[in-house]
């Protein structure tokens, strides 16, 4: 069985996430890794963004969730990337957020390209003579000029329209409400840009808005079902 790494920038596991990996990836092992596992609270505490540093956010094991700075997951994803190559097939970065090119000797998938890259695909494919207007969810209200740039650079410097509303702390009400507040700025697709929103909150904004959803863990998981997929082939080939 072909075995995938999957490294939150949280703690393992991540039992909001990997039900739905496994449903995209049959056939598939998920080995997991967290880059905050096993960290005490006063350990966790220091993992704060600096002021000039990006925010994320993610989920402890215990089912909690924390605001951390890119800098500091940056300094360890390498370390704990490595470790696990030496398990796995290929790895799978359960993170839509920006991080610098990381060393690999495996297989790699990092969403935050892939979620940009595929929702910009779709807006084309769906936007009929030009390009549909693009809305993101993302957690954080300081994440949101960000993620307009990011999204903006794939779509030709579309202005893209965001809307806050954490998968972690939010409701099913606090996202309808900010799916509506993109519908109503002229989105006519909206992208859910962090791993932690689920098919049930695409489905959520989907029956609040009545529009395409691209739901990030989705996009991401079904372009590393088609690599695994190979990967499979060419084991099987070589046997």
């Amino acid at each position: 069985m072909t075995r995938l790494g999957v490294v939150t920038i949280g703690q393992a596991p991540r039992i909001d996430l990997t039900p739905e990996l496994s449903r995209w990836l049959p056939g598939v092992e998920l080995v997991e890794r967290g880059v905050l596992d096993a960290m005490s609270a006063e350990a966790l505490a220091t993992m704060g963004p600096a002021d000039d540093d990006h925010v994320l956010t993610t989920r402890l094991a215990d089912g909690g969730s924390i605001e951390i700075g890119e800098r500091q997951v940056q300094e360890r994803l390498p370390g704990v990337l490595a470790a696990l190559e030496a398990e796995v097939d290929a790895v799978f970065l359960a993170c839509t957020g920006p991080f610098d090119a990381l060393p690999h000797t495996k297989p790699l998938f990092v969403p935050d390209a892939l979620i940009a890259l595929g929702t910009a695909a779709l807006a084309t494919a769906v936007g009929g003579a030009g390009s549909a207007r693009v809305g993101v969810v993302c957690p954080l209200p300081a994440q949101q000029d960000f993620t307009v740039a990011k999204f903006a650079r794939r779509l030709a410097g579309q202005h893209v329209l965001t809307a806050p509303s954490s998968p972690y702390t939010g409701t099913d009400a606090t996202l309808a409400d900010a799916a509506r507040c993109l519908l109503e700025g002229g989105a006519e697709l909206i992208a859910l840009d962090c791993i932690g929103y689920t098919e049930h909150m695409r489905r959520v904004v989907a029956a609040a808005t009545g529009l395409p959803v691209v739901l990030a863990r989705s996009v991401a998981a079904r372009l590393a079902a088609e690599v695994l997929d190979g990967l499979r082939t060419a084991t099987a080939i070589a046997r």
